[in-house]
This record gives C-alpha cells, sequence and structure tokens, in this order.
C-alpha cells in the first residue's frame, strides 16, 4: 500500500510527517499553544524547522510548558538556567525575546480579550485558503505577515520578521499552506 501524497517538506522523516499529519495548518485558538508556536518559531529563525521539532520537548520542559505568565516572570537567573541547557537553542537573544514577548503576549491579552482574538482578526476569523500546486509557489512572506509582524514589533514583540510570522501563520492554521495535493489539504480546509 502506497503512502498519501504529502507536501514536499516533510520528507521521509518520521518527525516531520507526523508533524505534518497532525499539527501543520490545522487552526489553532489555544492561547497556550499559540505562544508556543510564536516561541518555537522565533528560536527557529535562522534554523531548520525539524531543529526544532527534535528539541520541542525539551522546550517545553525549559519553558514551562509555555505557560506564557510563567515565562513573563522569568528573572536573570532562569534566564542563565537557560543558556545553559543543552536541550534546546542557546541563543541570549532569543531567550530574553521569548520572555518580553510573554510580557507583550499578555498586554495584547489585556486590550484584545485574548491573543487569539487578536492574531485571527488579521484574516478576519478564518483560515485563508491557498491553492498552491507546486512547491515553488509558496511564498517565504506574504504582504499579510508584513503587516501582522510590524503591528506585532510596535507592541514589543522581538524576532518577529515577516517570514516567522508567515511560518507561525502556516503553523497554526490561519493560511492553508498545504499543497492542492496533499491529502491534508481538504482536511484542513474542513
Amino acid at each position: 500500500m502506497s503512502s498519501p501524497e504529502r507536501c514536499h517538506w516533510c520528507g521521509n522523516d518520521p518527525l516531520y510527517i507526523e508533524y505534518h499529519d497532525t499539527e501543520w495548518g490545522v487552526p489553532l485558538h489555544d492561547e497556550q499553544q499559540l505562544y508556543e508556536f510564536l516561541t518555537l518559531e522565533t528560536f527557529q529563525a535562522g534554523l531548520s524547522w525539524i531543529t526544532i521539532l527534535r528539541k520541542r520537548e525539551n522546550f517545553r520542559e525549559a519553558f514551562d510548558q509555555f505557560d506564557y505568565k510563567k515565562v513573563a516572570a522569568y528573572g536573570e537567573e532562569k534566564v542563565q538556567e537557560l543558556l545553559q541547557n543543552e536541550g534546546i537553542v542557546r541563543n541570549k537573544l532569543k531567550v530574553r525575546a521569548a520572555i518580553s514577548n510573554a510580557q507583550a503576549f499578555i498586554k495584547v491579552q489585556e486590550e484584545f480579550g485574548s491573543f487569539n482574538s487578536y492574531i485571527w482578526s488579521f484574516t478576519g476569523g478564518k483560515p485563508i485558503q491557498n491553492t498552491f500546486k507546486k512547491r515553488e509557489e509558496v511564498p517565504a512572506k506574504t504582504p499579510l505577515s508584513d503587516k501582522i509582524s510590524k503591528d506585532l514589533k510596535k507592541r514589543g514583540f522581538k524576532f518577529v520578521g515577516s517570514t516567522v510570522i508567515y511560518a507561525h501563520m502556516q503553523a497554526t492554521g490561519m493560511v492553508n499552506d498545504h499543497m492542492v495535493g496533499c491529502f491534508r489539504y481538504e482536511e484542513v480546509q474542513r
């Protein structure tokens, strides 16, 4: 029995396949998971996503399961602890950004009622359904990710360039960028 057609990027790696088949592109509205993906995407900047996926459980443990309220309260001692943690990406600027982004995340919640309401307002609360047939058609960023990136930066978020934000939009289902031929395309569309 042949395996179903998938998006090119997951290749044959079992971890990538699992992520593609169960998470990527599924509309996400949970606050803690939105913070998790935003944080993982910022750590991914300049690295491959598979590197982050392989360290995901370590990140969860290191960052208190991405409890953004706890992360927002981290002090210098915790920063130093994280910088010694070989299980995560030990980039000082990204570690500090995870903390300041948690603080900015809470401010957005206070202003909009939830981060979910804020971030999904950019798409009118619905996923954008793309119809890409070839990987070359998939953009690294869009005018909308430019707009979201600019707004997040204005609100104090760091490491949220347009490419990082577009990857976040793809991961959290704000856009359906599964290839039309991928078996997940229609499943996610529903």
